[in-house]
């Protein structure tokens, strides 16, 4: 595997019942109307992880029931993006991974709270590092781009009736993410 490290840029995104509408078109004197879903109790938030570099390009999500906190977010870092055999205070002595990893993300109090600075140390000992962005600063972290083309471009639909069809369909774009990820690599090597 090319470069240094395995360099991963993660975050979180809440998908509502009804996604932005950025144009829409109706017949000439017609009102053009997009049904409005209340997204009380049905917004469905991911976390995901993006390393866009290297030989193996990928893509990890993953969509709970209920809100993002640190735990999630601890168990999704050593799991996901380190692939760490366990979590990170149950490695056996002396281990760390064969190439460093870093985890670039956000200030969001999920990221900063005290249990992932406690996890900070063993972490860091498996070659696991944290790197977090300036506050403010959104344009940094390459995750940010997939959320808003997932978002905007993605979900043809921009009303969902259930929260199973909203899950569905964002799961479905976040795959053919990855898919054209993995895809896109094969074609280059296949070019070189």
């Amino acid at each position: 595997m090319a470069g240094w490290c395995d360099l991963w840029y993660l975050d979180e995104s809440g998908f509502a019942p009804t996604l932005p509408t950025g144009y829409t078109w109706a017949r000439v004197g017609a009102r053009a109307l997009v049904w409005d879903e209340p997204p009380q109790g049905r917004r469905l938030n991911v976390l995901g992880a993006l390393a866009p570099f290297g030989a193996d390009p990928a893509l990890v999500w993953t969509a709970p029931n209920g809100k993002i906190d640190s735990a999630l977010v601890l168990d999704f870092i050593w799991r996901e993006a380190a692939g760490l055999p366990a979590p990170p205070e149950r490695l056996p002595a002396g281990f760390r991974r064969g190439r460093p990893c870093v985890v670039v993300l956000d200030n969001a109090s999920a990221h900063t709270s005290k249990a992932v600075a406690a996890a900070l140390p063993a972490l860091a000992a498996a070659g696991v590092t944290l790197y977090y962005l300036p506050p403010y600063s959104p344009e940094l972290n390459r995750i940010e781009d997939l959320w808003r083309q997932t978002k905007y471009h993605e979900l043809p639909v921009r009303s969902y009736r259930t929260l199973a069809d909203l899950r569905a369909a964002v799961e479905r774009a976040l795959s053919d993410h990855a898919t054209h990820l993995h895809h896109a690599t094969k074609d280059l090597d296949q070019a070189a």
